[in-house]
């Protein structure tokens, strides 16, 4: 039986190193583009959800919604967003990429793929088959945990 405690330690050693890496990219792209964090976030998001609102955004950074309709005035004015109204309500703004917003977002991604595309030709094809099991296990368990709270795609067990 495996030690609970190092399988922890291991974890949390994975996750401590995962983390400063994105981090460090997060910053660095932070600087490089000068963005804040919170207008990252709010690019991930709107590239990655579907049509977000002014209160939508606020709500997902935890800023009113006065902060948050500055924020994306901002974006607008950076040409990475976009406002429309809503079909159904016209009080209410919907937000969307403009294609320079999303090509932003895509030049982070395709930086994360090479860093994992890297991580994975450091690994033996026996190496990458055992990791692959552990990983499916694990984020089975962590969504059944999570429930609903932080939905991901269900993977075979």
């Amino acid at each position: 039986m495996t030690d609970s405690k190092e399988f922890t330690s291991v974890l949390r050693g994975w996750s401590e190193m995962f983390m400063r890496r994105s981090m460090h990219d997060f910053i660095s792209f932070s600087k490089e583009s000068g963005l804040s964090l919170p207008q990252i976030n709010t690019l991930f998001h709107l590239y990655h959800g579907s049509r977000f609102g002014v209160s939508d955004i606020g709500e997902l950074l935890g800023v009113t919604n006065a902060a948050a309709s500055q924020m994306i005035d901002r974006l607008v004015q950076n040409g990475l967003i976009e406002r429309s109204e809503d079909p159904i309500d016209r009080r209410v703004k919907q937000l969307k990429l403009t294609g320079d917003g999303r090509a932003i977002v895509e030049e982070r991604i395709e930086v994360r793929r090479r860093w994992m595309e890297q991580l994975t030709k450091a690994l033996t094809d026996s190496e990458q088959e055992s990791i692959i099991s552990a990983l499916i296990l694990l984020i089975n368990a962590a969504q059944r945990i999570a429930g609903e709270q932080y939905p991901v795609n269900q993977f075979p067990q």
